[in-house]
């Protein structure tokens, strides 16, 4: 999988890190708590980030990214669960190339009575593991899907990065479903409760529809906010260059 994909993760990498190289060494570095410039433009944002300060040069990208992997049980079919493991591999090759932090989770629901709602924790971007990247090959079909509480469980986790810019990425194929009766209009008020909680927290949400179900999954996160993806062949590349455009 990694012979063929490379080619194209090191090209966006080459075009990409040029961009950081630039970001990095730009004089100023605005949202900050406290510095040397006052930026009346960030007043109106509330959160008190209203000075810039020269950044130093071995500041870090300053976006981190999360990939959610819709693990339900319909999945398995028309090779959505090959292109979600591609998907996860480039953009994990990519953000690694680019010094940018990335978390790789799955989530699928109702496999026991006891296990309500399952979620796996598959690249994390604390860890130290070089091989982490092993753990992407476990990503499979399972069961339900209660995707509300895991974007919960993600964003969470995702707002402990330092990074000013935190962007999630959900794959599914379907929109939520999973017992006694998360689906339709309750599934669909809990997951936008969801986005809106979150995105005032400064997380930013694009969803990869790649089933049968696209129009609502349009309708859960905006049609701005959402890829159509047809050929699956495109989506490793499509999410790696939706990375480089949100930094």
């Amino acid at each position: 999988m990694m012979t063929t994909l490379m080619p194209v993760i090191r090209e966006l990498i080459r075009k990409t890190n040029p961009l950081l190289e630039h970001e990095l060494s730009a004089e100023f570095a605005k949202s900050r708590l406290y510095g040397t410039k006052f930026c009346a433009d960030q007043v109106a944002s509330m959160d008190f980030r209203t000075f810039a300060r020269k950044r130093p040069p071995e500041e870090e990208p300053s976006i981190a990214v999360a990939l959610r992997i819709d693990e339900s049980a319909s999945m398995s079919a028309f090779g959505r669960l090959d292109a979600a493991k591609q998907a996860a591999v480039a953009l994990y090759e990519f953000c690694k190339g680019c010094g940018i932090p990335i978390m790789v989770y799955g989530d699928t629901a109702d496999r026991s009575k006891l296990e309500q709602m399952s979620v796996y924790a598959y690249v994390d971007f604390e860890s130290k593991d070089a091989n982490e990247k092993y753990a992407l090959m476990n990503i499979q079909a399972r069961s339900n899907n209660r995707d509300g509480m895991a974007l919960r469980i993600i964003s969470d986790r995702l707002l402990n990065a330092p990074q000013k810019s935190k962007l999630i990425i959900s794959i599914s194929d379907g929109q939520p479903k999973a017992m006694p009766d998360y689906s339709g209009e309750k599934a669909a008020y809990d997951m936008k409760d969801t986005l809106q909680e979150f995105r005032r927290k400064g997380i930013q949400f694009l969803a990869a529809a790649i089933g049968q179900d696209k129009e609502a999954i349009r309708e859960l996160y905006g049609a701005e906010n959402t890829l159509d993806i047809t050929d699956l062949k495109q989506l490793p590349a499509r999410l790696v260059q939706v990375i480089a455009r949100f930094m």
